[in-house]
């Protein structure tokens, strides 16, 4: 029983795959966390998705096979090498994997990426389970040799988490030995030779069309013939459940699109639905060849599909939703003792633009916090600060911050600091280090000392890298120690200079800070005065008590209060970030 990014591992494995680099993202990270345990694969976790492709186009040059994976935005990110490694192909096997997040479980925006397969001219294959995972991965490499090109694996939420069962293969590898051999009209791409390679792109994708029209991945499924779904990927599952007679033409090839296929199953159906998660990719290529269907007036452009959706989108017929359980909702949260929290409870009180980044911290926006005020992509707050402070001159001066993660100031925050020294601006930058790649499941960087296979290595020195860009007031605060960080911050905001402070404290669910011993917090009854200033933490172990004006009494309180806090000592970590916010002191170490 493998998940998608399992099954896709164990295709890479058995296809001979070499070096492997990614940067973690969901849905697609334990793509690279189950690579890494295979014997003879080289994976690494790289600074970020461009780097990533960098590093596998190089090792196809190298003649081996190479896999870089990422989520969808990563696609963006990595888009520069991806598109020109279009044009020069490959000598190993290169694949790409590009894992969509339809519904937006962890992600900025809802972008379907198969619109870079033919932005790029490069092939693109999606398996609609863990079985079609593990071989379409193996078919990339075998297509990416046999056409010489890099060739797309898109992936989704459902497809990336779901399991199934996934009969295991021996390893191969590619027909030749490693060696690079030097070919200038293939690798540099100089005008003149990129002219030439293009034309061998086009060339090359009349071939793969062809293909699509007899590759067995792409399958017509007769049965009643009153209705035709075309589809692919997991739309193809909620298909089959929803409607198991219907006639359905599968595809695994998302680009090219087989033509000649379409024709022949429109021909045989009475009438033609098209079922996709997202935008209308397969939609607008079947009107494109004059094939009367049906598509997002039906199904719907925005989030994930299920069978109900699919059938009650088709049919017209509302379908009831199955029984809910009746779950209390648990609002997202930084975790109790999360070292960002006192971070944000200072700059809530400094009342400045908070323009921030992806990573946990970016749940600092939500109640009772409340104190971010930006979030567009990686690296983006330092680069955002620096326009607003441009924008609104010197009015601007101490008005806004930049706060990002050290994986994300890794991955593309760093030239936005450079940015500001070099064009004289005046903006401070809130460099939140927690040891870890935290929001992706505690991955290693550059800034931890650890590699993937937890290796140790030189880890990078965050202050020393600020200097070198020329960064002159860089301080190190403890962000627990709240007192001291909102005086720092105070100070450095009204600066008229660049400034950096690197809130240093290790993520709470990191294995080595879980093994130390902390003192559990817990509240005075008799001190509590109900005030809830405490509450404006907004840490999961506080809690709320509420009081009837009877029970306030029988607690010994006026009839006017309204309850009291009470610490869930199974919850506190200890961080001691809720003790000098009680000005009655009845937060105290819980005695054993």
């Amino acid at each position: 029983m493998l998940s998608g990014n399992e099954a896709i591992a164990r295709g890479a494995y058995e296809a001979g795959v070499k070096v492997a680099s990614a940067y973690p993202g969901t849905p697609s990270t334990e793509i690279l966390e189950s690579l890494v345990s295979y014997e003879g694969v080289y994976a690494e976790w790289a600074p970020n998705e461009k780097v990533a492709v960098e590093v596998a186009i190089g090792a196809s040059m190298g003649g081996v096979r190479a896999l870089a994976a990422m989520k969808h935005v990563g696609v963006n990110v990595a888009a520069d090498p991806i598109f020109t490694a279009s044009y020069t192909g490959v000598r190993g096997g290169l694949v790409i994997v590009t894992a969509d997040d339809p519904e937006l479980h962890s992600s900025q925006n809802e972008q379907d990426n198969r619109h870079y397969a033919v932005a790029a001219k490069i092939p693109m294959l999606e398996p609609s389970d863990s079985f079609e995972a593990k071989e379409f991965t193996r078919l990339a490499f075998e297509l990416s040799e046999r056409f010489d090109t890099p060739v797309f694996l898109r992936t989704t939420t459902r497809i990336s988490h779901a399991k199934g069962v996934v009969p295991l293969g021996e390893p191969s590898g590619p027909p030749f030995p490693p060696g690079f051999a030097r070919d200038p009209a293939k690798w540099v791409m100089l005008p003149v030779n990129a002219k030439r390679r293009h034309v061998l792109v086009e060339e090359r994708t009349r071939a793969l069309a062809e293909f699509a029209e007899t590759f067995d991945g792409n399958r017509i499924e007769w049965g009643d013939r009153s209705l035709g779904i075309v589809t692919a990927g997991v739309s193809y599952q909620y298909v089959r459940e929803a409607f198991p007679e219907a006639s359905v033409l599968k595809l695994g090839l998302a680009y090219p699109l087989p033509s000649r296929l379409f024709r022949e199953f429109a021909a045989g159906v009475s009438r033609v639905v098209v079922v996709e998660e997202l935008d209308p990719y397969l939609e607008t290529h079947v009107k494109a060849l004059g094939i009367p269907a049906q598509g997002k007036e039906l199904i719907p452009i925005v989030g994930e599909l299920d069978p109900r959706i699919v059938r009650q989108g088709i049919t017209g017929e509302a379908v009831p939703l199955r029984a809910q359980e009746n779950v209390p909702p648990r609002p997202p949260s930084l975790c109790p003792g999360c070292p960002h929290r006192g971070l944000f409870f200072a700059l809530k009180k400094l009342k400045v633009a908070v323009l921030g980044d992806i990573g946990c911290y970016t749940l600092a926006a939500l109640p009772p916090l409340g104190a971010m005020d930006s979030c567009i992509c990686m690296g983006a707050s330092i680069g955002n600060a620096h326009g607003m402070e441009k924008a609104l001159g010197p009015e601007g001066k101490g008005k806004a911050v930049a706060v990002i993660g050290d994986s994300t100031f890794l991955h593309s925050g760093i030239p936005g600091l450079m940015d500001i020294v070099y064009n004289r601006g005046c903006s401070t930058v809130i460099l939140l280090d927690n040891r870890t790649t935290a929001m992706t499941g505690a991955q290693e960087n550059p800034s931890t000392g650890k590699t993937l296979r937890g290796d140790p290595t030189h880890r990078l020195d965050l202050p020393a890298l600020c200097r070198a860009l020329g960064v002159e007031h860089v301080y190190v605060v403890n962000p627990h120690d709240m007192e001291r960080t909102e005086s720092v911050l105070r100070r450095e905001i009204r600066r008229p200079a660049p400034s950096v402070v690197i809130t240093e404290a290790p993520c709470v669910l990191l294995p080595e800070h879980r093994k130390k011993q902390r003192p559990v917090y817990e509240v005075i009854p008799d001190l509590c005065t109900g005030c809830k200033a405490c509450s404006k933490l907004g840490c999961p172990a506080i809690e709320w008590v509420p009081f009837t004006p009877e029970e306030a009494v029988a607690e010994g309180k006026k009839a006017t209060q309204k309850g009291m806090a009470r610490i869930n000592p199974l919850l506190c970590d200890g961080c001691n970030q809720c003790p000098p916010l009680c000005k009655f002191q009845a937060i105290l170490e819980r005695k054993a």
